[in-house]
């Protein structure tokens, strides 16, 4: 009765979004196609170690140890508490420090690493390398030679590769996508994307002599700081809509509030410029919270605010017949002087509330989801379109923007890393780079 209630929430999470007989919704997300063997592999079980059960690693441990069709046979980690804390979702799993321990049994189908930055793309190909199947969180690697190697190393083996993006099973996203991608908002003309917060972004440390073991993500020789961790998600979520990539990125980062030894940025902002000119910006800060997190898609007819789960179009009811009048009052007052036009007007953003895209906001975000669907991959054997591409773009925009910040200079995309996906297609050596995308 279990497996049949967990099969039941996937199906019916399919048909709220309507992909059942919806071509548009298929072609916006065909990574979808994880969920349509469902049906057939109600007795198969894969076995899956955790290799880093810390806080992330335990979050997906919750999901993954609810599933049904999921075994979790062992916990790697060089930090002990860490496995102290995962053996509540695994208590029959076995335990190790070291990684290749785990590589070494023959019996375990597929690994999910929620390590440090730095150590995913050993972890990632060593166990692809082994014959396991992969789910890496993102950024999948710590540069962009990494992400390409780890991709391709996902092509030269076969192996199923999935990364921590859950926005592309997230219901509001992909009903978003589907819409935006039908003309609704017409021609997107810029996408505008933040992720603030207010907080010094640190983890308690028992021992001094772990901080750098236990805050990682501050320090440099681990981590890209808020590219990496944040921007790596809303990225994907910009070129989701556009589907297309930019061709170079300009921005600056700097610490200005929390001077604690951290050697990351506290706050970043940078302009990703496509080759017709449209532009999508992200900028993030952890001093302030007010504004919190959104990507604005921005078309000639409306918006969409997926994370709000809402979208407005351009053209709204007239303003309130009071308002009307003031304005009407002040244009005529002012029609006089030549140098001046109106100095005060309604904005249609006070008053247009917009519409929802669901009907009510979903109670997870995708990665329940995306962890199923990577489950039923390893089950089938069969790796979802796109989705491996989706990730490894990502990861790439975000190294791309690092290096912008670092450098404080534009970076053009390496030509040498662009894929065939989504028909922009790998240059030919007789191409000259304004012919190539």
């Amino acid at each position: 009765m279990e497996d049949k209630s967990k099969t039941i929430d996937r199906r019916e999470f399919l048909k709220d979004l309507g992909m059942i007989g919806a071509a548009s919704l298929f072609a916006a997300t065909p990574w979808l196609s994880a969920f349509s063997e469902v049906e057939h592999t109600q007795k198969e079980k894969i076995k899956l170690a955790i290799i880093g059960p810390g806080s992330r690693g335990k979050f997906h441990m919750m999901f993954l140890s609810k599933n049904p069709k999921v075994e979790i046979t062992w916990l790697c980690d060089i930090y002990q508490p860490s496995i102290d804390s995962a053996l509540q979702y695994a208590p029959n799993a076995k335990t190790c420090s070291d990684y290749r321990k785990v590589l070494e049994d023959k019996t375990v189908d597929a690994i999910l690493i929620a390590t440090p930055l730095d150590t995913h793309c050993e972890i990632a190909c060593a166990a692809m390398d082994a014959g396991k199947d992969v789910f890496c969180e993102k950024s999948i690697g710590y540069n962009m030679e990494e992400c390409y190697k780890i991709y391709m190393k996902h092509k030269e083996t076969g192996k199923i590769f999935f990364s921590g993006q859950q926005r592309l099973f997230d219901p509001r996203y992909i009903k978003t996508m589907e819409m935006i991608h039908s003309g609704l908002i017409g021609k997107i003309n810029a996408v505008h994307a933040f992720w603030n917060r207010n907080g010094d972004w640190r983890r308690p440390c028992p021992d001094p002599s772990l901080e750098r073991q236990i805050n990682w993500r501050l320090y440099k020789e681990h981590s890209k700081g808020l590219m990496t961790e944040l921007a790596c998600h809303q990225l994907q979520v910009g070129t989701w809509a556009l589907q297309r990539f930019p061709e170079k990125v300009m921005g600056h980062g700097a610490i200005t509030y929390w001077k604690d030894g951290r050697e990351v940025y506290d706050n970043i902002n940078l302009i990703y410029v496509f080759e017709d000119g449209v532009k999508m910006t992200y900028g993030s800060v952890i001093s302030n919270k007010f504004y919190g997190l959104e990507e604005q898609i921005l078309g000639d007819l409306g918006t969409f605010e997926p994370e709000k789960g809402k979208y407005y179009f351009e053209t709204v009811d007239p303003a309130p017949a009071f308002l009307q009048m003031i304005n009407e009052w002040e244009n005529k007052a002012f029609s006089t002087i030549p140098f001046a036009g109106t100095s005060w007007a309604p904005e249609t953003a006070n008053v247009n509330k917009g519409e929802y895209i669901l009907g009510e906001r979903p109670k997870g975000d995708g990665t329940s989801e995306l962890l199923a669907a990577f489950v039923e991959a390893v089950i089938t054997q069969k790796q979802p379109p796109r989705i491996a591409e989706e990730g490894y773009y990502a990861s790439m925009l975000t190294m791309l923007g690092h290096e912008a910040l670092v450098q404080e200079k534009t970076m053009y995309f390496p030509e040498e890393y662009k894929l065939d996906y989504l028909n922009h297609k790998a240059p030919k050596k007789e191409e000259t780079p304004e012919e190539t995308v």
